[in-house]
């Protein structure tokens, strides 16, 4: 492997891991939160709640299946193993949702924790039944630049300079095809660009 080719492939595993879907998953929630929230106290609850049950708990139930031999790395790049953790993922998210839900979470952040539910309901069958490895980097960087756009306007389109970079660094380490960051885009921008603002 030449020098270029290993800079292009550290670079590529440096995207991989700072713009995961568990830290862009936190980040955006506890910014929606703020965002919607009419106190920074019900801010700081409401963003606690959505990231323990959308990112924190998914990740420390992955981590242990890695520690525990049953999971080949933090972000599953076996796609065989990947079917119960997308449904933890879809379940814990659920089970979140319900309880902002109940606690009288803003709308704004329930409709964007319902489209992320929404996004998992195409990508978890598509995972398991059609045995396709959909790229969940990509649904979820995607996802979430959608979501700032539809908050903020057009003053976030150079973040999609973002998901372009996160679907390059994972097609240079081949943990997905061009056809599967593609999907896993367009799933994530359809389901807060359109259904996001629906709800909202």
């Amino acid at each position: 492997m030449s020098s270029t080719s290993l800079e292009k492939t550290t670079v590529a595993r440096w995207i991989t891991e700072v713009f995961t879907p568990g830290v862009l998953v936190a980040g955006l929630l506890l910014l929606v939160a703020w965002h919607s929230s009419d106190t920074a106290l019900q801010a700081v609850a409401y963003g606690l709640v959505a990231t323990a049950a959308a990112s924190v708990l998914p990740v420390l139930y992955i981590l242990r299946g890695v520690r525990k031999g049953k999971l080949s790395d933090k972000h599953v790049v076996v796609h065989s193993q990947r079917r119960v953790p997308l449904l933890v993922i879809l379940l814990s998210t659920a089970l979140g949702t319900a309880a902002l839900a109940l606690a009288g979470a803003p709308r704004e952040l329930l409709a964007l924790i319902a489209s992320m539910v929404a996004a998992l309901l195409v990508a978890v069958p598509v995972t398991v039944f059609a045995r396709w490895g959909i790229s969940l980097h990509a649904l979820v960087a995607a996802g979430a630049v959608a979501a700032l756009t539809v908050i903020y306007g057009p003053a976030v389109t150079p973040a999609w300079l973002l998901v372009v970079a996160v679907g390059w660094a994972r097609v240079r380490l081949k943990e997905h095809t061009l056809a599967q960051v593609l999907a896993g885009a367009a799933v994530g921008a359809a389901a807060t660009g359109i259904l996001f603002p629906l709800l909202s």
